[in-house]
């Protein structure tokens, strides 16, 4: 797998990574059996770029991502999102793009 260097700290990651939003919300109905089967199949094939955000479920697709990545964590590098901030019922409560406690 051809990587690509991220930033100016020499952080190596592959040239495809994985976007972990739709294994918890937004196109269909969820099956995590499906969705951490992909993540394992996609570190095999040599990505080791995963993208996931605590708003993508709501706080369902880390915890996902992270159940997937059990025993692999230092072998990936994961990306994620802040800003838009969720309720437990999923309603959109605000976008936020300061320090927030």
């Amino acid at each position: 797998m051809k990587t690509r260097k991220l930033g100016t700290q020499g952080l190596q990651v592959s040239a495809l990574g994985l976007g972990c939003m739709g294994m918890s919300e937004f196109y269909g109905p969820r099956d995590d059996a499906e969705a951490i089967a992909t993540i394992h199949r996609a570190i095999e094939l040599g990505v080791d770029f995963f993208d996931t955000a605590d708003m993508y479920g709501p706080f369902t697709n880390e915890r996902l991502v992270g159940r997937a990545l059990a025993g692999r964590r230092k072998h990936v590098v994961i990306a994620t999102k802040f800003g838009n901030v969720r309720g437990q019922d999923g309603a959109w409560l605000a976008s936020v793009g300061g320090p927030t406690t």
